[in-house]
């Protein structure tokens, strides 16, 4: 822990702080979540365990994949994130549920889904910029991305999600305009948080360590 620094590994605590709390604002909003976790909440329903104690069971199973294809992008991000980003999404949502009244029209759910994009974009940048490792979900396209080189990294990711997405739609789960958001979205704004918030915060331990 040392080697990689105490400001990353806060740095990547926050943002699977942050990427818990947009994955629960997306579900309050009733628009549908990004496809991995529509997939999960979808799949909890349909087996019949919590979505965070599902989520953590179904990740350390692609988490096998990452450990044989993918070892070098282990690291205590993906432990993390494997374990505890279902819990935290858990625990906010039932902090939105208990406080504020569910969005009912469409016009009031559209600014709450904004919200969980922008704080879900934020949690992604932090959580993988400091490059502590990332989740077996999101090392399956870059583990495609390396092993087919003449298929672009968009095109591997983008594959993962529909698939997720039609899993999620089959199995009786709320796949909408949130789902689109997410997939199409999220990239631009979390490169927006990279340059203007996460860099800045990493360059800032560089100098100290200077």
């Amino acid at each position: 822990m040392k080697k990689i620094g105490m400001r990353r590994i806060l740095i990547m605590l926050l943002g699977n702080v942050f990427l818990g709390m947009g994955v629960s604002i997306f579900k309050f909003a009733g628009l549908g979540n990004d496809a991995y976790n529509a997939m999960m909440m979808a799949l909890s329903d349909v087996v019949g365990i919590p979505y965070a104690r599902f989520f953590a069971i179904f990740s350390v199973g692609l988490f096998v994949i990452e450990l044989i294809a993918g070892r070098h992008f282990i690291g205590l991000g993906t432990i993390i994130n494997t374990l505890f980003l279902g819990y935290i999404a858990t625990f906010f949502y039932n902090i939105w549920d208990f406080i504020f009244t569910k969005p009912g029209v469409l016009l009031t759910r559209i600014p709450v889904m904004v919200i969980g994009v922008i704080i879900c974009s934020l949690g992604v940048s932090m959580y993988q910029r400091p490059d502590v490792g990332v989740s077996p979900y999101d090392s399956l396209s870059l583990i495609m991305d390396k092993k087919l080189p003449k298929i672009s990294y968009f095109w591997c990711r983008m594959s993962n999600d529909v698939i997720c997405a039609l899993v999620a739609y089959f199995a009786g789960g709320l796949v909408g305009i949130g789902t689109v958001i997410a997939a199409f979205g999220l990239g631009p704004i979390v490169h927006f948080f990279n340059i203007h918030v996460t860099d800045k915060l990493l360059q800032t331990e560089k100098h100290s360590e200077n």
